[in-house]
């Protein structure tokens, strides 16, 4: 019989953590006793994995995007159909209606960043495993009532979800202008704000101006890197610190702590590494929740660094998010992160905070800085850098506006392949 939904959520909360107690006590004997468990559960009812289990994990290939896009029909376990499903999404997205299901799924999409555009599916279960593991790690409980300022560029049944007695969640739609988000966030008064930095950045200033008088006691970075400087700025003008969320179209994969260290959330994920150097990987993740659309081995297209932490956690700790592999410039003749040439920039000038560098070809880039009194000393600091790595031939150009249309995720890194 199936339990109401706030029951779920409920029984869910208890599951989590029970998983995270059995976690901390034996990481790799609970990850294997969940990987049993899954593919008997779970992968048995998926057309493309049930021939395959039960087996080692190292056996399954390795996806990506475009693999788990083409494989939708046989990967996901619910009996629906890549078209239909699409449909759904997209209508939601023009309709800007973001309730509809199918077959009692709820279908998201993903912003496409990387190119192509993603679909998600989550069940009920899966929506109460979520708001309970929301609930548990990022907002916490408390029984006076919170409001949530959350700002999306799509609403989901999924996000709506954690709307409670206790919880009252006010969607901000990132399609609409910034003076109508000014006015609204005025008369709601958030406890806790949720949004990219880019438009936390801009409720900072409006803030600092005052054009909003708010009082946040979280405020939560999603979707986007979070620079040092944009996180010290926000920081500032909301007088707490910056927490994060570590969600991708894939699922739920981290949050900080109470240290505020990234922790990934092993005791549901397998997180492989494919190192980059001695700090940075590119995580290769399988999703042990997952039921409707099984996560199996899906590479990201992420950099993370590891890091430590004191909060006493085994589970894997990260110190930043650096961006994505689609920013690694491969710049004339050398391979450069992001974080090099961020660092250069905004080391140029303390006043520097808004910025954006696109390589166009091998050998050129653009570099977007409204403030034309630092632009020699960002365009030295950035041939520096590029010098430094053994670049050579490099020109570099002033771009009069940043790539970033409304509602979108800001990438102040760019290649050409990612424009």
């Amino acid at each position: 019989m199936k339990l109401p939904f706030k029951l779920e959520v409920l029984t869910s909360w208890w599951k989590l953590g029970r998983s995270r107690r059995s976690f901390e006590r034996d990481p790799e004997g609970h990850q294997a006793r969940l990987w049993r468990d899954f593919q008997a559960e779970v992968l048995t009812r998926s057309p493309l994995y049930r021939d395959q289990v039960p087996a080692a994990l190292d056996t399954f290939p390795m996806q990506q995007k475009a693999e788990f896009m083409r494989d939708f029909n046989q990967i996901n376990t619910c009996g629906l159909d890549l078209k239909d499903a699409m449909q759904v999404a997209v209508d939601s997205e023009t309709s800007r209606d973001f309730e509809p299901t199918i077959k009692g799924i709820t279908v998201g999409l993903s912003s496409g960043t990387s190119g192509n555009r993603g679909l998600f599916l989550a069940s009920s279960s899966e929506r109460a495993i979520w708001v309970a593991a929301v609930l548990q790690r990022i907002l916490g409980w408390s029984f006076k009532k919170r409001k949530i300022a959350f700002f999306l560029r799509a609403n989901s049944n999924l996000y709506s979800s954690v709307q409670s007695n206790f919880l009252a969640f006010e969607y901000f739609d990132l399609l609409k202008p910034l003076q109508e988000h000014l006015e609204r966030i005025q008369q709601v008064q958030p406890d806790i704000v949720v949004g990219q930095p880019s438009l936390l950045v801009r409720l900072a200033h409006a803030q600092n101006d005052g054009r909003i008088a708010i009082r946040p006691q979280r405020v939560f970075s999603v979707a986007e890197v979070l620079s040092d400087e944009d996180e010290s700025l926000i920081s500032q003008a909301f007088g707490i610190r910056v927490d994060q969320v570590y969600q991708c179209t894939e699922g739920l994969f981290g949050q900080t702590c109470a240290q505020g260290t990234l922790h990934l959330n092993e005791d549901w994920l397998i997180v492989e590494k494919e190192w980059l150097d001695d700090t940075r990987f590119i995580p290769i993740i399988t999703d042990l929740k997952r039921e409707s659309q099984p996560v199996i081995r899906y590479r990201m297209n992420d950099i993370l660094h590891v890091g430590t932490c004191t909060c006493g956690s085994k589970m894997q700790a990260i110190s930043r998010i650096e961006g994505r592999m689609d920013d690694v410039l491969e710049l004339g003749g050398a391979t450069i992160f992001p974080d090099f040439i961020r660092r250069a920039i905004v080391g140029a000038h303390p006043d520097i905070t808004d910025y954006q560098v696109v390589q166009t070809s091998p050998q050129a880039l653009t570099l977007f800085l409204p403030q034309e009194e630092h632009w020699t000393a960002a365009a030295e600091a950035l041939h520096q850098e590029i010098e430094r790595h053994g670049a050579s031939g490099v020109t570099l150009d002033r771009a009069s506006q940043k790539i970033h249309d409304h509602g979108s995720k800001l990438r102040r890194i760019m290649t050409k392949k990612s424009v």
